[in-house]
This record gives C-alpha cells, structure tokens and sequence, in this order.
C-alpha cells in the first residue's frame, strides 16, 4: 500500500507569467492529508482555489483556475511537477494571477520539491481505476481513457511546421519516467504565430529564455533538450490538467492532437460518471474481468 505524501519544509521560486507579462511570487507549502493541490492568492486575503476541474476557466492556451471571480492561470507545469514528484497534498502561494514560467518545463519545481524533500502521510493514497472506456471526439482532435495496469500516457501531435511534423511519445508515470523523460519539457512557438497571439493579449512574458521559438528554417535559441521535445511537452501538459481528477489514475490515457480544453473535458467527464472508475488504495493491481466492464462509453 502506498501513503500520501507532501513537501517536508517550504520552498519559493520567482517568475514572470507567460501570457499576462506579470512578475509572481509562488511558494510551495506542506499541507495535511486528504488536503490535495490548493492555490492561495497572497494578493487577496488568501483566497484559496481548489486545483478540481470544477474550478477549471479559460482552457485555451493555458489551464487556468476560477473560483468567485479570483483567476489562477497556466496552473499545468507545478501540477505535472507534482504528480511526477509523487506529491499528493501541498498548498501554492501566490502574490499574483499567473505562475511563473520559469524556464517553459516543469523541471525547476521538481527541482524545488527536491530541495526540500518529501514526507510521507499516514493515509493510504486512493486511486481512480478505470473500468471503463471513455472517449472524446472533436474533428481530428482525440482522447481517450482505458484500463490498464499502472498510469500510462500517449500523445500524438502533428504540426504544419517543417521543423515538427507529426510526433508519438508513451510514458508510464508508475516508474520514475516523468523525471527524466517529461519534466525538462518546454513550451514552444513559432515566429510564425508570434504576431497573432501578442494581439490576443497572449505570451506577453516571452522570451527566448522560457519558450523553445522556431522560425521557418530551425529552431532559434537551440538546441533541443530533446529530439522529440515538442511532443514530451503536450505529454507534460495533459498530465498537468489530468491532475485536476483530484488522483492520479490506474489506466490508459490516449491523446491525439487535444489540447487543454479536451484534456479538461476528459477529467470533467469521467468525475461526472463514477460507472467510468472505482477507486481502490491498491497502485497496479491487474486488470480482471471483473474490474472491467467490456462495453465502451460513446464518443462525444
């Protein structure tokens, strides 16, 4: 069986945003069992966002976190932080509305977490076992959720640009892989886009040193931490979003070309129906016929 863990002491980074441009202030702090992944704007009388899909705002280039008015924006990168770091409870300070960017990844708050270390919590961690398949159509866009042993994550891209094209990259976050294969990850863009999204009040806190560019011909502040970094990043995004189930889960997930309104649509979905999973406080327990309903829920 395996316990609940947090952060052993608290630990703080300082940023700009990537869309608003704003300087932030983040803290990360140990929080009790049963607790989960809370935000706490410092800037508004500790207001506290609760990291659930039911909070879940703006989806489009970043998730974002409403509750009452009060945003968090572009919450993926610490919440794939902390799942890949196997931290289940944990309070996020914040002086400002937007995370810090930091260097695009999720590898400076793993960084973070490590320096402080984890403790381990009396209570038995519990899990979302799908029993069910679950799948969400739009266009050519694509998610799907299975069971499975463990917790493992695809994702297929396929960008016009020379310098991507079409990517697959699998994970399985039950044995240490978002560490070293996920977590270094950055975002990117194309000069290409640059124009439109600054009119869209986006990316406003840009720059070389946080996003990975290309122009037509390569890649402009190279080289890659990767060969197929591009596609480890949407991997690291929909494991951020995913964290929003509130637990990590023991199945399959599938993604083709979603995004973070379909990665959020799939978590909101499968907490909308609990004939989809179970949940249980046994990690990788093998899949039986009796944990597993043959018939398939129907695309949407």
């Amino acid at each position: 069986m395996t316990y609940e863990q947090t952060i052993r002491d608290a630990v703080e980074c300082h940023g700009i945003g990537l869309h608003s441009g704003v300087k932030a202030n983040m803290r990360l702090l140990p929080a009790s069992a049963g607790t989960g992944i809370l935000f706490r704007r410092t800037d508004l009388d500790g207001f506290e966002i609760e990291a659930t899909s039911r909070n879940v705002a703006r989806v489009s280039y970043a998730t974002s976190l409403m509750k009452k008015g009060v945003l968090i924006s572009t919450t993926e990168h610490v919440l794939a932080a902390l799942v890949g770091a196997g931290v289940d409870n944990a309070i996020i300070e914040l002086d400002n509305l937007e995370l810090p960017i930091l260097d695009g990844s999720a590898r400076p708050f793993m960084e973070m977490i490590d320096r402080v270390g984890l403790r381990r919590q009396r209570r038995p961690r519990t899990y979302y076992r799908i029993r069910r398949e679950l799948s969400l159509v739009e266009g050519d866009k694509f998610i799907s959720v299975s069971p499975g042993c463990g917790y493992t994550v695809s994702y297929t891209i396929d960008f016009a640009h020379p310098l991507i094209g079409r990517e697959t990259y699998e994970v399985d976050l039950s044995d240490g892989q978002f560490r070293r294969e996920i977590a270094a990850a950055r975002t990117f863009g194309s000069t290409r886009d640059e124009a439109k999204m600054r009119s869209m009040g986006l990316i406003r806190g840009a720059s070389l040193d946080n996003v990975v560019v290309l122009d037509d011909e390569a890649v402009v502040n190279g080289p890659l931490r990767y060969p197929d970094e591009f596609v480890r990043h949407k991997v690291l995004d929909l494991i951020g979003d995913l964290a929003l189930l509130g637990r990590r889960i023991i199945g399959r997930v599938v993604a083709n070309r979603a995004g973070h309104a379909m990665h959020t649509a799939l978590v909101s979905r499968l907490l909308r129906d609990s004939s989809l999973w179970e949940e249980t406080s046994e990690e990788s327990p093998a899949v039986t016929a009796s944990a597993i309903e043959s018939t398939s829920a129907s695309p949407v």
